[in-house]
């Protein structure tokens, strides 16, 4: 009698879907998506997964796909397996099979109509920067370093509040998206300084590929005084995606988390999971010069 294991999956396995609050370090990744050439979140995912349930083809599907670099404190993925391990046991199966840099926080059930991304309401962004003179190690693989000028976190705020509600952001559109269109809704966004920190946090219901990389150079090119407020709205309300030249780089954006209509993990696993970074000492560098509100600079 042959000792090898059975390919085919036992009688009695009921697929079903589960649900997992996922964080990841993205600095070693070249993304969320599984990439032919590429070093994936997704792929390092479904290995571990297959280890597990090796009976049936596994595919993941994520709320949020995210770029090379990008991190992730709450992203939310869905697979379908069959019935031997325990919803609520998969987050520590899957933990001692992960790579240290990704970690399953909640693993719950969910119906076989619920879907990561299609019944996802929103999505919500964190971006933070480090606004000081001189570097620091432990900052640098979660911030964008900005020593040259202390950003003016008001002129910022006024511009990305100008940016609520539904909107075409061809603008903030990397090439070599498959969206048929750019109309996304921004439901929500928060400025907050703490000495030396800047967080900025956009919440949508959808984000366009590359658009919050793209948004936040801007932004920042505006909390310098390099570009107004008035000439950042001209940009993006008229689509001028010629202008917008260059994007933030990815280590200093996070995937904060994203949401349902009924919240499907405890607060604790999944809410708002990447912590505040905070200095003791500030250490600004100089104001930016005056920029006339009428008047901008390119980027």
């Amino acid at each position: 009698m042959s000792s090898e294991p059975s390919s085919a999956a036992p009688e009695s396995s009921v697929p079903r879907r589960i649900a997992l609050s996922l964080q990841y370090e993205g600095s070693a990744f070249c993304g969320w998506q599984r990439q032919r050439n590429g070093h994936s979140v997704q792929a390092q995912l479904e290995a571990a997964i297959e280890q597990l349930d090796p009976y049936r083809p596994i595919q993941t599907f994520a709320a949020g796909r995210t770029d090379a670099g990008v991190h992730a404190a709450g992203q939310v993925v869905h697979f379908d397996c069959g019935d031997r391990i325990p919803p609520a046991k998969w987050a520590p199966a899957l933990n001692g099979r992960l790579p240290s840099t990704i970690r399953v926080r909640e693993s719950v059930l969910r119906p076989k109509d619920w879907h990561a991304c299609y019944s996802a309401t929103y999505r919500r962004y964190r971006y933070t920067i480090h606004n000081g003179r001189r570097p620091n190690l432990f900052l640098a693989p979660w911030s964008w370093h900005r020593y040259q000028l202390r950003l003016d976190e008001s002129r910022m705020r006024d511009a990305l509040n100008g940016m609520l509600g539904l909107h075409d952001f061809s603008a903030f559109m990397r090439a070599g998206s498959r969206r048929a269109h750019a109309r996304t809704t921004v439901q929500e966004v928060e400025l907050v300084r703490q000495g030396d920190m800047v967080r900025v946090e956009i919440q949508a219901s959808g984000f366009l590929y590359g658009m919050v990389r793209l948004l936040m150079a801007q932004l920042v090119a505006v909390g310098e005084h390099r570009l107004s407020v008035r000439d950042f709205e001209q940009r993006w309300r008229q689509r001028r995606r010629h202008e917008v030249r260059e994007a933030a780089p990815g280590h200093g954006l996070c995937l904060l988390r994203a949401g349902y209509e009924q919240e499907i993990f405890t607060r604790a696993g999944w809410y708002d999971c990447q912590p505040w970074f905070f200095l003791a000492e500030s250490d600004p560098p100089p104001d930016p010069p005056p920029l006339p509100e009428a008047s901008g600079s390119e980027l």
